[in-house]
């Protein structure tokens, strides 16, 4: 049943906010036309602007895209990208290399991208999936986070149903995978994480929640943080992914206070981490393999978070709990590398 509900942004915005309802049905998606291939084929530059795609794509494996690529809105819902082996690479357009994207409608209200399959792939660069905002400090997201129903809006208005299959992610500096506040139904599935990330390899941003993480390699240097980011995402499945020599830290569970005046309304909850491999070859400046609570209020900007009677502006704490972690192996590593800094979590068959 598609909602009614309604938020109305503070006066200073004097816009109406609108919940995104049901997805609309849409007709199978036709293969895309010589007019796009044209267009993906062109050299990338720093003006050059995405190609919006909304038909089934089907790429050579010799081809190399230097043109970023968008899907946008309810169009580009029900539609495949098979890549066959080739490659995109973003490095020339200084863009995102890919980007799954809502669009906000004429008087409120939200255009969401559903069941999107990104399969065969070489991406170098960086993916990103958003709704209301490009992060948690957006603006859109700010103003959402002072009222409660926050994370029903962030989901209903964020794309949903995004699927990577055997897809390899080059990192090349920046954040290969980007789930932005309020992504739901992700699965990163069979694919490989390689390059280096100044910050990780995957971020579940607030409010985002039921992503599949499974079947994965991660093979690529961090230089500052831990490979997977769970930041006030819930009910998350990461099971069966392989961590190669994850000195950084692996899987971190935690909650943002506030940072960029943002409420962080849900906890980092209800996740399941399973039969995961973490293989060292020194693990003794290793930071834990997987971290429930890593942060608890511990940022300067906690301090300074909005005074809302609700999620993080009632407790700075990062409420990390009812998580399962089980059936992990660290090789070359310890147990006392998943460290649970919280309560209520199970934490079991670790070794």
């Amino acid at each position: 049943m598609k909602s009614t509900a309604r938020y109305l942004a503070p006066a200073a915005s004097a816009a109406l906010w609108l919940l995104a309802g049901s997805a609309p049905a849409h007709a199978a998606a036709a293969a895309c036309g010589a007019e796009i291939h044209a267009a993906l084929d062109a050299p990338a530059s720093t003006a050059s602007k995405p190609v919006e795609i909304i038909c089934n794509l089907k790429l050579a494996g010799t081809d190399v895209i230097t043109m970023p690529i968008a899907f946008s809105g309810g169009a580009a819902s029900d539609v495949t990208l098979d890549c066959d082996g080739a490659t995109l690479d973003g490095t020339a357009a200084k863009a995102r290399t890919l980007l799954i994207r809502s669009l906000r409608k004429q008087g409120g209200g939200w255009d969401v991208p559903r069941n999107i399959r990104i399969r065969n792939c070489i991406i170098k660069g960086d993916v990103r999936i958003q709704g209301l905002g490009r992060n948690g400090e957006a603006e859109g997201v700010r103003l959402s986070s002072l009222q409660t129903g926050h994370t029903e809006r962030a989901q209903a208005a964020a794309p949903s149903g995004i699927t990577f299959d055997n897809v390899t992610f080059v990192g090349n500096g920046t954040i290969p995978l980007y789930a932005a506040p309020g992504v739901t139904g992700m699965a990163v599935e069979n694919s490989r994480f390689t390059g280096s990330a100044s910050a990780t390899a995957i971020y579940l941003d607030a409010e985002s929640a039921r992503n599949r993480i499974v079947g994965n390699t991660f093979d690529i240097r961090t230089t500052r943080r831990e490979m997977i980011a769970v930041d006030g995402s819930a009910e998350n499945r990461i099971d069966q992914n392989t961590f190669e020599n994850p000195i950084k830290g692996g899987i971190f569970l935690y909650r943002n206070c506030g940072e960029g005046g943002t409420i962080r309304h849900q906890a980092p909850e209800h996740n399941v981490i399973a039969r995961n491999t973490f293989r060292y070859v020194n693990f003794w400046a290793a930071r834990p393999a997987v971290w429930l609570g890593s942060r608890q209020g511990s940022r300067s900007y906690c301090f300074s978070r909005p005074d809302r009677p609700f999620g993080s502006s009632l407790s700075a704490l990062d409420h990390a709990q009812y998580n399962t972690v089980t059936g992990n192996r660290l090789p070359g590593g310890s147990p006392q590398l998943i460290v649970d800094h919280d309560e209520h979590n199970t934490v079991s068959d670790n070794r």
